[in-house]
């Protein structure tokens, strides 16, 4: 009897849990009231819980449900299970797995979007606001180049968490906190080989970054996936993110990174949006010295990139981001553009 009764409540519980989900997903202010009422204690709890394990637990559950699920069948075949409650235990299996991935972090995608957080509006394309934007941010990144590199890491995450805690409340970031620290990722080869440089944890708030990162990368990365932690989903608002926090720095290493890691955005919006000859003209006014970096960078990537695990990872990260309401997939990333030019600076 005891055993029915567990059952029941907990089947029933996994209802209201799928149920709050869809609520979520097609409410915009359920959603927007998860990301400032319900994560940030969800986040906090899970991240100070699993703060003093060094490793990725994210990443071991995942590879833990993943044999659980290929191997209980035979297991369950074996002691004479039948099909009918094989199929329903490993349903139940996926759905909790589902819930804790959308209670855990998987909401954020449902809230409300930067503009209307922001309070500003998309900014129509002009091809003269477009080019301003161009010398202006030219000018900031070649100015801002410089060789030094960070080694402290400790001391660069608590600088960054302190600009973080300037940004304005009406954003709806979460606080980050001291305990809060990029795991350490078991994997990594397989990051490397195709093309992640950081992801977010969702299962235990837990924030990742490559650690073959090269040092100009590492304070934008870690940036863009701290801002991922404090409740921010969109690709494209996590490089905003970054951009303004690392730009706002009185450090000129984290100042450069900034500039530095939307260059490539900027390029592909610049090649989509200018002419051929605009287009040059413009990647001329470039500093040498930024080109070659841009350039060592890639094939740095390049040499630990795996053609077939990449196109593989793409294709199933394109069908997660759209699933979730990312609707322009991985072209999200370069909206940044967008972004600054609606909301330049924070205010």
């Amino acid at each position: 009897m005891k055993k029915h009764k567990y059952l029941f409540i907990r089947r029933i519980l996994l209802m209201l849990l799928l149920l709050g989900v869809i609520v979520f997903r097609f409410i915009p202010a359920a959603g927007e009231w998860y990301a400032r009422c319900i994560y940030p204690s969800v986040s906090l709890v899970l991240s100070w819980i699993t703060s003093w394990i060094p490793f990725s637990l994210d990443e071991w559950l995942v590879v833990w449900a993943a044999v659980l699920l290929v191997a209980y069948p035979f297991w369950a075949r074996k002691h004479g299970r039948k099909w009918r409650s094989l199929l329903l235990v490993e349903g139940e299996m996926v759905l909790w797995i589902y819930v804790w991935f959308y209670w855990g972090w998987g909401n954020n995608y449902f809230r409300d979007g930067f503009y209307q957080r922001a309070e500003v509006a998309p900014r129509a394309y002009h091809e003269a606001e477009f080019k301003q934007f161009l010398r202006e941010y030219t000018d900031s990144l070649n100015a801002s180049y410089c060789t030094e590199t960070e080694e402290e890491r400790e001391d660069l995450h608590r600088h960054i968490k302190q600009l973080y805690r300037t940004v304005p409340s009406r954003f709806g970031l979460t606080v980050p906190y001291d305990f809060q620290h990029p795991k350490y990722t078991c994997f990594n080869i397989l990051y490397s080989k195709v093309g992640v440089l950081g992801y977010m944890g969702p299962f235990f708030a837990e924030s990742h970054v490559n650690r073959e990162l090269l040092p100009v990368q590492y304070p934008f990365t870690y940036a863009h996936e701290l801002s991922h932690l404090l409740g921010i989903s969109s690709e494209a608002e996590a490089n905003y993110w970054a951009y303004q926090i690392c730009t706002r720095s009185h450090r000129s290493f984290v100042r450069y990174s900034g500039y530095f890691g939307i260059l490539p955005y900027v390029i592909f919006n610049a090649r989509m949006l200018l002419g051929e000859s605009d287009y040059q003209a413009w990647i001329n006014t470039l500093r040498p010295e930024v080109i070659a970096q841009l350039k060592a960078e890639r094939a740095y990537w390049d040499e630990r990139y795996s053609q077939m695990l990449g196109k593989i990872q793409s294709a199933v990260y394109e069908f997660y981001l759209k699933g979730n309401r990312i609707s322009d997939g991985q072209k999200n990333y370069a909206e940044v553009v967008g972004m600054l030019l609606a909301l330049p600076a924070i205010r």
